[in-house]
């Protein structure tokens, strides 16, 4: 008989660790992401989009805003910001150009299909027009 495991929010690690997934099975993977760096608003210089897949988000605590871009012939244009609230769900459709912009002390919940890699996703470097054009988007 199955029995339901309990998965201690311990196995996330400490704040340094930027993504640890917590479970994995050959369908679909859970992952606890932490803030980084390259997360920050001043680290944040790319957007990636999952061809094969949707993702989804929760905030659990701290800080979180979802970028979010049009494409137009494999460029991300249009970038526009949705300011994450605790304890929702946040779907990234499949092919949407995206991105997370956090803060110390950020902690988000990451479920998405498996694999999703480099295989299935690409990843948009930002403009220095782009780049520079980051703080008034995130304010919203």
């Amino acid at each position: 008989m199955s029995k339901i495991e309990w998965m201690s929010h311990d196995l996330a690690g400490d704040d340094k660790t930027a993504l640890k997934w917590v479970y994995e099975n050959p369908v679909w993977k859970v992952g606890i992401k932490n803030f980084k760096p390259a997360n920050g608003l001043e680290g944040t210089v790319c957007l990636e989009r999952h061809n094969a897949t949707d993702e989804l988000f929760v905030l659990l605590d701290g800080e979180c805003v979802l970028l979010q871009a049009d494409d137009d012939n494999g460029a991300a244009v249009n970038i526009t910001s949705v300011k994450m609230e605790p304890m929702r769900v946040y779907k990234i459709p499949k092919s949407l150009w995206h991105n997370t912009v956090t803060w110390p002390g950020t902690k988000l919940v990451l479920i998405e299909n498996n694999p999703t890699d480099m295989t299935n996703s690409e990843v948009y470097q930002l403009t220095a027009e782009q780049k520079a054009a980051l703080p008034e988007i995130v304010k919203g």
